[in-house]
């Protein structure tokens, strides 16, 4: 189905000089590497001419001192422009890589959560990296072959046809027949590299996949089932990566092929032309010489367009990602306060076509707590991603006050509040970095020592070796599960937000871990609206109001003591809960 797809996707170069162009690529750079590349192209016109010139007038005579100063002369000039002009395109070619890399981590950083949630990141990952090097890759190492092979063939015939007009007429027959196999096999190529790249995205994606989580894999004893998956994508590599080398196999030999009947053809036909006098010795080899002008740049015309190939795929993937629409994180009203409660006025929310959340009605007290709880899967988390403006519901709206949310400006919203999930987000850095991470003051120690202390984290921190400087691991996998979500509080505290989520902060931590981070909690709580999910019954109890969802619907609103004395499904939950830590009701 992909591969159909692929196959009727109309091929569009002006799409990749688009892109190139939108880098703002330098232009004074580039028009001095053409020049140089013209300018090695203008030396390779005159050495034919020396050279008939010399073969006409050789008659025993040496060569004068002159003729191979100039020889020498000229060598040395086409040496050092091709030198500057390879140079030069490589300093362009990574300046639109960085531009491009630069655009698209902009982008990615801007796009909502619903993109990340829809694509791999391994694949964005490849976008990101593969294509746009495949984009440098065409511009350092074969632009320049491609401008200098075409005014090298147009050169050359020109001159050839005032030579020999007769033979460059010989010689332009085999031209359609280049043209045709360029174009055939091109084709196929397109289809082949753009192919390659989806499967070196879906193979990048497999191991940001499994190489994060290498101990769920041995803890599983999955290797085998990773080794299989992976296997999988290298074979589906190698596949298409020997159907790319079967092209370029077909392509370069046949290409020789036709070249060198033509370079036998010209010789045969030449002879006889030299033999009859129509045509001087001298003639003769500079003709042959401009001949491999012509063929040389033809085999570098080929390779460009198979490398055309491979970036237009590159670039409909690379504007998959800049075509899509970003969050507009300024626009609204600006908002530095929040005072007054959170109203869900018949909220409903469909993920694709999964309808999540049906008509959504309660509102959350300032300053106080809000439990959601309810069966997996009812839509707790769902509601968390629309609270915090992840998502847009379907119908319905999510007010402040009287005044919808979406009205103010995302930035500023966000800035209102604290998140606390229950897998702790840290990043590879120090424990200060992942503290103040997203704040662009500086933060004094004092103020990082008092959000420590009221976090309970101060303690462990000041016992490790560099303090707040110790550096946590990819993911925070130097720290416990408990000290993790001590970080995450501590983060929260240090922004000081007025409304706190907290998504089943305390059910993965041990029960001497969950005494600390309760307590870290219940400073973060005071005086602010806090919204909590959880599934221990001792998160919740003592919550000001409790919202129960099932499969996306509320089927009761109270206190604890309310809800255990009318809802069912409320009561069976607490029973449960009260059994599991051994308590009576």
């Amino acid at each position: 189905m992909e591969q159909n797809r692929v196959e009727k996707k109309k091929f569009d170069w002006r799409l990749f000089l688009a892109l190139v162009k939108g880098t703002n690529p330098p232009r004074g750079i580039m028009i001095t590497a053409l020049v140089m590349s013209l300018l090695t192209t203008g030396v390779g016109f005159a050495v034919p001419l020396f050279t008939k010139r010399l073969v006409d007038g050789f008659s025993g005579q040496s060569f004068t001192g002159n003729q191979i100063a100039i020889l020498v002369a000229a060598f040395v000039l086409q040496a050092l422009a091709s030198g500057l002009s390879i140079y030069l395109l490589a300093k362009v070619g990574h300046h639109v890589v960085a531009k491009l890399r630069e655009k698209l981590w902009d982008k990615l950083l801007r796009l909502p959560v619903r993109f990340h949630h829809n694509n791999d990141t391994g694949e964005t990952l490849s976008r990101v990296t593969n294509d746009t090097s495949i984009v440098k890759e065409l511009i350092t190492e074969h632009l320049t072959s491609f401008v200098t092979g075409i005014i090298s063939i147009v050169g050359s015939i020109i001159i050839l046809l005032i030579l020999d007009w007769k033979m460059t007429i010989v010689m332009l027959l085999a031209v359609p027949v280049a043209i045709i196999i360029i174009m055939v096999l091109g084709r196929q190529m397109y289809r082949v590299s753009k192919m390659m790249q989806e499967e070196t995205a879906k193979f990048t994606a497999v191991l940001n996949q499994v190489l994060p989580e290498m101990k769920l894999v041995k803890a599983s004893n999955a290797e085998h089932v990773e080794q299989e998956r992976g296997n999988k994508g290298i074979r589906t590599l190698f596949t298409y990566g020997l159907k790319e080398a079967k092209i370029q196999a077909l392509l370069s030999p046949l290409m020789l092929f036709i070249m060198m009947l033509l370079l036998v053809t010209i010789i045969g036909y030449g002879g006889v032309r030299v033999a009859s006098g129509a045509l001087s010795a001298g003639d003769m080899v500079a003709f042959i010489l401009y001949l491999f002008q012509i063929i040389m740049p033809m085999t570098q015309l080929s390779m460009f367009f198979t490398h055309l190939q491979k970036a237009m795929g590159a670039t409909e993937r690379i504007y998959d990602v800049l075509g899509e629409e970003t969050e507009d994180a300024e626009k609204g009203k600006p908002i530095t306060h929040v005072d007054g409660d959170l109203h869900m006025d018949e909220v409903s929310f469909a993920y694709q076509a999964e309808q999540v959340l049906h008509n959504l009605s309660f509102s959350a007290p300032a300053g106080k707590v809000t439990a959601i709880a309810g069966p997996s899967g009812g839509g707790k988390s769902t509601l968390f991603g629309l609270l915090e403006r992840y998502y847009e519901p379907t119908s319905g709206v999510i007010r402040l006050g009287t005044e919808p949310i979406s009205n103010f400006k995302l930035q500023d919203w966000r800035r209102q509040i604290g998140y606390v999930a229950q897998e702790t987000a840290l990043l590879s850095g120090t424990i200060r970095e992942n503290i103040c991470y997203g704040l662009e003051r500086e933060i004094p120690q004092e103020e990082l020592e008092r959000v420590s202390e009221m976090a309970y984290a101060k303690q462990f921190i000041e016992e490790l070796p560099e303090g707040f400087e110790t550096k946590v691991g990819e993911r925070g996998v130097k720290l416990s599960g408990g000290q993790r979500q001590r970080i995450a509080i501590a983060r929260a505290l240090l922004r000081d937000p007025q409304i706190l989520m907290l998504d089943e902060a305390t059910s993965s931590l041990d029960s001497s871990s969950e005494i600390y981070v309760q307590r870290a909690l219940q400073n973060l709580m005071q005086n602010r609206t806090t919204f909590v999910i959880a599934h221990r019954l001792s998160t919740i109890v003592d919550a000001d109001q409790i919202v129960f969802i099932e499969r996306g619907r509320i089927t009761g609103i109270g206190t604890h003591g309310e809800l255990f004395e009318r809802h069912e499904l409320y009561r069976q939950f607490a029973s449960q809960q009260q059994l599991l830590a051994g308590k009576v009701d």
